[in-house]
């Protein structure tokens, strides 16, 4: 299978993706350095995602009991201030650090959308993060669908279970991007309340309001969404980031990101009631959580 793994809907520029919107592109790589472009195969969509399918189903089969341990399909988004090139980067370091060895969790895929790639360019890629949340949304209902077929065919035979769990690590502006994509991919499939499309969100320095999960917040219908198709949501930030308070300025916001305040209601609602997001009560299980999104802390914490 390959070791690499990009869909991007940047547009080829003089041969290599550049800085605008377009097509949805699906590519795979056996080596790096990924941020040569010639080391990067297209795929169609229908091939990559029978690659993807017969990669993850040679992840190790595991019974009920050991479900923690289940290998990862996870969604890698970067985040503002990103050229193809630096991306390509992150996302080669990401997979040497937690996708490969034998202590790997199992397969990561880079969406690359199109941030300019310049300090000054925080609200051309904001825009570009909404606009781009449409493809990345057309990715999660087409996986949203098949995970449910997957979830029927197991049904009539166990031999049939998918072997992945889906994650999302979403970095910086990446978050928004996510953000609106999970709003929209809701929306599409009628707001289900009973079926979960990601197991582990992980937000990284996430540029989003911190009012995203408050009932009454700007943006609360989106973090109902966020909320109801994911299982398990970690945010891992820093009270001095200072790309999250030029945010907040950019914004004409108090605060912007996922930071103390914010968090803090979140952990309140997480340990008091019940939801899709609650934070596992058995030992076994929470530790397997903080395995997860502690390996992902120690080496995300060089990215921002």
């Amino acid at each position: 299978m390959p070791a690499y793994w990009m869909i991007s809907n940047r547009a080829l520029e003089n041969g290599v993706p550049g800085s605008a919107r377009g097509p949805v592109t699906y590519w795979v790589s056996d080596a790096g350095p990924l941020n040569v472009f010639t080391n990067w195969k297209q795929a169609s969509a229908a091939d990559f995602q029978t690659m993807l399918a017969g990669a993850a189903d040679q992840f190790p089969s595991l019974d009920h009991a050991s479900n923690e341990q289940q290998s990862h399909v996870t969604f890698f988004i970067h985040g503002y201030n990103n050229g193809w090139q630096d991306a390509a980067q992150r996302y080669q370091q990401l997979c040497a650090d937690l996708y490969s060895g034998a202590g790997s969790l199992g397969l990561c895929i880079s969406f690359d959308w199109p941030s300019q790639g310049s300090v000054l360019g925080y609200l051309p890629d904001r825009a570009s993060a909404r606009e781009c949340a449409n493809d990345l949304a057309d990715i999660f209902s087409r996986l949203y669908d098949w995970l449910l077929g997957k979830q029927q065919a197991a049904m009539a035979d166990p031999k049939n279970t998918c072997k992945a769990k889906v994650s999302v690590i979403s970095h910086s502006m990446g978050n928004y991007l996510m953000q609106k994509a999970l709003a929209a991919a809701w929306t599409r499939k009628n707001q289900p309340l009973l079926s979960s499309l990601i197991n582990q969100l992980v937000m990284v320095a996430a540029d989003v309001d911190n009012d995203l999960f408050d009932a009454d917040g700007s943006d609360a219908s989106d973090g109902i969404a966020v909320a109801n198709l994911t299982y398990r949501i970690t945010a891992l930030y820093s009270g001095r980031d200072a790309v999250l308070g030029a945010s907040a300025g950019l914004k004409h916001l108090a605060r912007a990101g996922l930071a103390a305040a914010g968090w803090r209601r979140i952990l309140r609602r997480t340990w008091t009631t019940s939801g899709r997001w609650i934070v596992p009560v058995s030992f076994r299980r929470a530790w397997a959580a903080w395995t997860f999104t502690a390996r992902i802390s120690v080496r995300m914490a060089r990215y921002h």
